[in-house]
Protein backbone atom coordinates (compact mmCIF):
# COMPACT_ATOMS: atom_id res chain seq x y z
CA UNK A 1 0.00 0.00 0.00
CA UNK A 2 2.97 2.44 0.62
CA UNK A 3 4.07 2.04 -3.14
CA UNK A 4 0.53 2.69 -4.09
CA UNK A 5 0.60 5.72 -2.35
CA UNK A 6 4.00 7.08 -3.74
CA UNK A 7 2.80 7.13 -6.55
CA UNK A 8 0.53 9.58 -5.92
CA UNK A 9 3.13 11.58 -3.80
CA UNK A 10 2.26 10.45 -0.91
CA UNK A 11 4.21 9.01 2.16
CA UNK A 12 3.96 7.68 5.51
CA UNK A 13 7.13 8.02 7.74
CA UNK A 14 8.28 6.11 10.99
CA UNK A 15 5.34 7.24 12.92
CA UNK A 16 3.00 5.90 10.55
CA UNK A 17 2.18 9.52 9.54
CA UNK A 18 1.00 10.12 6.00
CA UNK A 19 3.22 12.91 4.46
CA UNK A 20 3.42 15.12 1.18
CA UNK A 21 7.53 15.32 1.34
CA UNK A 22 9.33 11.61 1.25
CA UNK A 23 11.08 10.81 4.20
CA UNK A 24 14.45 10.57 3.01
CA UNK A 25 14.06 14.52 1.47
CA UNK A 26 12.39 15.54 4.79
CA UNK A 27 15.30 14.21 6.76
CA UNK A 28 17.80 16.12 4.46
CA UNK A 29 15.97 19.44 4.34
CA UNK A 30 15.61 18.67 8.47
CA UNK A 31 19.89 18.35 8.57
CA UNK A 32 19.92 21.44 6.06
CA UNK A 33 18.20 23.71 8.37
CA UNK A 34 20.25 22.41 11.34
CA UNK A 35 23.10 23.11 9.24
CA UNK A 36 22.01 26.40 8.60
CA UNK A 37 21.30 27.15 11.67
CA UNK A 38 24.72 26.21 12.74
CA UNK A 39 26.23 28.12 10.30
CA UNK A 40 24.04 31.48 10.68
CA UNK A 41 25.19 31.05 14.33
CA UNK A 42 28.50 30.93 13.55
CA UNK A 43 28.21 34.18 11.21
CA UNK A 44 27.07 35.76 14.00
CA UNK A 45 29.34 34.81 16.42
CA UNK A 46 32.21 35.57 13.65
CA UNK A 47 29.96 39.15 13.06
CA UNK A 48 30.67 39.72 17.42
CA UNK A 49 34.01 38.70 17.03
CA UNK A 50 35.14 41.20 14.37
CA UNK A 51 33.51 43.90 15.58
CA UNK A 52 35.12 43.46 18.69
CA UNK A 53 38.54 43.50 16.80
CA UNK A 54 37.15 46.59 15.08
CA UNK A 55 36.67 48.56 18.27
CA UNK A 56 40.09 47.19 19.45
CA UNK A 57 41.84 48.53 16.49
CA UNK A 58 39.87 51.61 17.01
CA UNK A 59 40.93 52.31 20.52
CA UNK A 60 44.10 51.58 20.00
CA UNK A 61 44.49 53.63 16.82
CA UNK A 62 42.70 56.29 19.01
CA UNK A 63 45.94 55.97 21.49
CA UNK A 64 48.09 56.17 19.05
CA UNK A 65 47.12 59.00 17.64
CA UNK A 66 46.94 60.79 21.20
CA UNK A 67 50.32 59.45 21.95
CA UNK A 68 51.66 61.14 18.51
CA UNK A 69 50.04 64.73 19.46
CA UNK A 70 51.91 64.18 22.95
CA UNK A 71 55.30 63.22 21.53
CA UNK A 72 54.78 66.02 18.98
CA UNK A 73 54.22 68.77 21.47
CA UNK A 74 56.81 67.28 23.42
CA UNK A 75 59.27 67.72 20.60
CA UNK A 76 58.08 70.77 19.46
CA UNK A 77 58.28 72.17 23.94
CA UNK A 78 61.86 70.77 24.01
CA UNK A 79 62.66 73.19 20.70
CA UNK A 80 61.37 76.17 21.75
CA UNK A 81 63.15 75.55 25.19
CA UNK A 82 66.13 75.01 23.25
CA UNK A 83 65.73 78.08 21.54
CA UNK A 84 65.23 80.39 24.54
CA UNK A 85 68.63 78.95 26.09
CA UNK A 86 70.34 79.87 23.20
CA UNK A 87 68.58 83.53 23.02
CA UNK A 88 69.19 83.35 26.79
CA UNK A 89 72.93 82.54 26.21
CA UNK A 90 73.40 84.89 23.62
CA UNK A 91 72.18 87.90 26.07
CA UNK A 92 74.33 86.65 28.88
CA UNK A 93 77.24 86.73 26.40
CA UNK A 94 76.63 90.25 25.64
CA UNK A 95 75.96 91.20 29.24
CA UNK A 96 78.97 89.87 29.95
CA UNK A 97 80.66 91.94 27.26
CA UNK A 98 79.07 94.86 28.42
CA UNK A 99 80.41 94.62 32.12
CA UNK A 100 83.84 93.45 30.79
CA UNK A 101 83.82 96.97 28.86
CA UNK A 102 82.62 98.97 31.97
CA UNK A 103 84.96 97.46 34.20
CA UNK A 104 88.01 98.19 31.94
CA UNK A 105 86.55 101.79 31.62
CA UNK A 106 86.11 101.73 35.64
CA UNK A 107 89.82 100.69 35.99
CA UNK A 108 91.27 103.10 33.63
CA UNK A 109 89.25 105.90 35.40
CA UNK A 110 90.51 104.18 38.68
CA UNK A 111 94.72 104.62 37.43
CA UNK A 112 93.68 108.50 36.50
CA UNK A 113 92.06 109.03 39.97
CA UNK A 114 94.95 107.05 41.36
CA UNK A 115 97.22 109.12 39.54
CA UNK A 116 95.64 112.16 40.19
CA UNK A 117 95.86 111.55 43.98
CA UNK A 118 98.90 110.85 43.89
CA UNK A 119 100.10 114.11 42.01
CA UNK A 120 97.91 116.15 44.51
CA UNK A 121 99.51 114.53 47.36
CA UNK A 122 102.68 115.39 46.41
CA UNK A 123 101.88 119.26 45.79
CA UNK A 124 100.63 119.36 49.33
CA UNK A 125 103.89 117.60 50.41
CA UNK A 126 105.48 120.10 48.12
CA UNK A 127 103.32 123.24 49.62
CA UNK A 128 103.30 121.98 53.69
CA UNK A 129 107.01 121.36 53.44
CA UNK A 130 108.01 125.25 51.95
Amino acid sequence: MADSLGKYGLFIDDLSKIRVLEPEISNQTNKLKEECQNFVSKITEFQKSSDDFIQIVDNLANEVEKEKMRTIGARNLLRSVAKQRDAQRQQIQALIIEKSTELERLRVQYDSLKKIELEQLETIEQLTAN
